[in-house]
């Protein structure tokens, strides 16, 4: 029997104190990180070195404890295997070429080239080796949806109203981009698995903003098809949907038998979560990172608070989205300490 906090909770236990881990736990707050990614030299480099994003995707299990290590990648590696030029701009972001909205699927490759990919499984098997067998891996990609917006624009969009609009004039080609994006993550998770990752986390960036019908079409569906393939290769691999933005349509990712977990934003009430989402799935999240920015009695209130919300059910203690670069790792540290406490 696995001795992974982590893996009891997503099996259904309730377990005290809660497993913990952080969105964005590896980089920009740990000075170690930022050592590590100047001597990689840029971001990507840092993505594609096995060795040394081994040690990035380490560094917050050695300094914090944390129950889980997260894999250090970017949700941008898949449209780098299917064809599209991807680099980042300072203080902007990424950026990806040729942008699908006016070129059309015809810029892409008719066949991902996943060999490219070959350096993130390596990272997952040196991590998996280096990392204590009670601590979890976890694997992630992005959804088929979210990876488009920034397909299709080729940056991030700060205007979901325009992806909208996007699919309502050429509904056609943003589905066949969803279809194609969703058979690639599937194989690209697989190979994750096969590495040795223990949980897998699909990042819905991008929910927010949709109607029900596109939610239900653009986001949930796809997340629910690769959930289910994964499943069905791996039956033992525990996955967890985060469809930022989704609001009550948080319901029917609950629904959605292939999910073991649902991440919620900082956006959603706790309360709502724990009657809503806690009697058909594991909560993860909730926490806002700006409290753990700001640190003091106003974060040690709302960790109690949400803590002894879900103390009775399975739950996972993490954010409604990822750390803060301005983020002091001190008040993390004290955050953790504060929730392995008893109430």
């Amino acid at each position: 029997m696995t001795t992974q906090p982590l893996l009891h909770v997503l099996s259904g236990q309730a377990v005290e104190p809660p497993p913990i881990w952080f969105m964005r736990q590896a980089g920009r707050i740990l000075p170690e990180y930022r050592k590590t990614r100047e001597q990689a030299g840029s971001f990507l480099n840092l993505c594609y070195d096995p060795q040394l994003a081994s040690a990035v995707t380490l560094q917050p299990v050695e300094r914090f404890d944390v129950d889980a290590a997260i894999l250090f990648a970017d949700i941008l590696l898949i449209p780098q295997s299917m064809g599209q030029k991807l680099w980042f701009e300072a203080g902007e972001g990424p950026r990806l070429a040729p942008e699908i909205e006016s070129n059309g699927l015809q810029a892409l490759a008719k066949t991902p080239d996943f060999s490219l990919l070959n350096p993130i499984y390596e990272t997952v098997r040196q991590t998996r080796e280096k990392l204590n067998p009670a601590k979890s891996l976890i694997g992630f990609a992005g959804a088929p949806w979210t990876v488009a917006t920034y397909m299709l624009h080729g940056k991030s969009s700060k205007d979901p109203s325009a992806l909208r609009s996007l699919y309502y004039q050429q509904p056609d080609m943003v589905l066949e981009l969803i279809e194609r994006l969703t058979t690639a993550t599937i194989t690209y998770l697989d190979h994750q698995i096969k590495a040795g990752v223990d949980v897998i986390q699909i990042f819905e960036s991008w929910a927010q903003g949709l109607p029900a019908e596109l939610l239900e079409k653009l986001c949930l569906a796809p997340t629910a098809k690769i959930a289910t393939s994964l499943k069905q290769k791996h039956p033992n691999i525990k996955i967890i949907a985060f469809p930022r933005g989704a609001g009550s349509f948080l319901a029917a990712y609950g629904d959605e038998p292939s999910f073991d977990g649902i991440s919620i934003d900082t956006s959603v009430p706790w309360q709502w979560a724990k009657d809503v989402i806690s009697p058909k799935k594991v909560v993860q999240g909730g926490m806002d990172p700006l409290l753990v920015r700001a640190g003091g009695p106003e974060m040690e209130r709302a960790a109690l608070k949400l803590k002894r919300i879900f103390a009775d059910s399975p739950y996972i203690f993490n954010l409604g989205h990822g750390f803060d670069p301005g983020t002091d790792p001190t008040h993390v540290s004290h955050l953790i300490s504060l929730i392995r406490q008893p109430l």
